[in-house]
């Protein structure tokens, strides 16, 4: 199954509209848009939201989502995986971190789990 993507709605539009220039194939949607959770949504239904429809999640909510992610799990439930911002980054490394990840994930490599993008870093990396 190819990696799709869902964006936190606290992400700039910008991100969908890079990802889309760069993989015009990638299924890239971002929360608010039409076929996506509404704005608003809280994050235990945007996970759960993410289960039924094959997303992984993409997001800057260092806080709260590993919290979310135990709850889900807890209730017997899975999730594609989430893919979370460390604290220092830039939007190229991010971008390019999305693609790779796209193009070079197994499947399920991400099922269960909150990663930190950007996956490697030349910086000291803080989460």
């Amino acid at each position: 199954m190819p990696i799709k993507y869902l964006l936190d709605e606290n992400l700039p539009p910008s991100y969908q509209e890079q990802l889309l220039r760069r993989l015009p194939d990638l299924k890239v949607l971002i929360v608010g848009d039409t076929d996506a959770p509404q704005k608003g949504t809280l994050d235990p239904e945007i996970l759960c939201w993410c289960e039924e429809n094959g997303f992984i999640l993409v997001t800057n909510n260092r806080n709260s989502m590993p919290l979310h992610l135990r709850d889900h799990l807890m209730q017997g439930r899975h999730i594609p995986g989430i893919l979370a911002f460390r604290k220092k980054f830039t939007m190229g490394q991010i971008i390019e971190d999305l693609i790779l990840i796209a193009l070079a994930a197994e499947d399920e490599e991400y099922r269960d789990i909150l990663s930190y993008i950007p996956l490697l870093s030349s910086q000291k990396s803080e989460k």
